[in-house]
């Protein structure tokens, strides 16, 4: 499919949304509009759920699309975490930790594909279960700007605390898949 059609197809014009949203929610964020910067928040969810399920549904899944909706995930979530830490809102170890994994899981796979040692990178469900925190980490940061309740606090700490753990033992846990897959079966990799 041509890049100009794989630019144009409903999913990847959402995943561009998404893209084009992060610069907003930032400022929103730094001016401390917290309604605001949850409101998009939200907004940029929903066109992460709907651009995957249109996808399939349209049956426009791209190469493009492919390789530019997990970069705009990550840019979301990473972004995300250094304006909170900016702010005092995320303690400076959970993004040192958050962006030690992902910036070593993106520098293996960038070598391992760019060496066509291995190609296909799925995410595991450490890692799956990795990212879920970290949106439900973000989320309950915004919404106890929000609603400053005791319970919300504890919740935030608590999921913090969780994201901390999680990003070092899935990053682990991938580079022990990767070394399996690579030292297995040349064509199993």
């Amino acid at each position: 499919m041509p890049f100009l059609s794989q630019v144009r197809a409903t999913p990847n014009l959402l995943t561009l949304m998404r893209l084009f949203i992060l610069p907003f929610l930032v400022i929103t964020i730094l001016d401390n509009n917290y309604p605001a910067a949850f409101a998009l928040f939200v907004l940029a969810g929903i066109t992460d759920a709907l651009d995957g399920l249109l996808a399939r549904w349209l049956s426009q899944r791209t190469t493009l699309g492919l390789y530019m909706d997990p970069i705009a995930d990550k840019l979301l979530l990473s972004t995300l975490f250094i304006v909170l830490t900016y702010a005092g809102l995320i303690p400076r170890y959970v993004t040192v930790l958050v962006f030690s994994r992902d910036l070593g899981i993106l520098l293996i796979s960038t070598l391992l594909f760019a060496t066509g040692t291995l190609r296909d990178f799925r995410p595991s469900l450490l890692g799956k279960l990795n990212t879920l925190v970290q949106i439900l980490g973000v989320a309950s940061v915004l919404l106890d700007r929000l609603w400053p309740m005791a319970w919300l606090n504890a919740l935030t700490g608590g999921l913090l605390k969780v994201i901390a753990l999680l990003a070092p033992v899935s990053a682990a846990q991938y580079a022990w898949i990767v070394i399996r897959r690579v030292n297995s079966d040349p064509a199993a990799a």
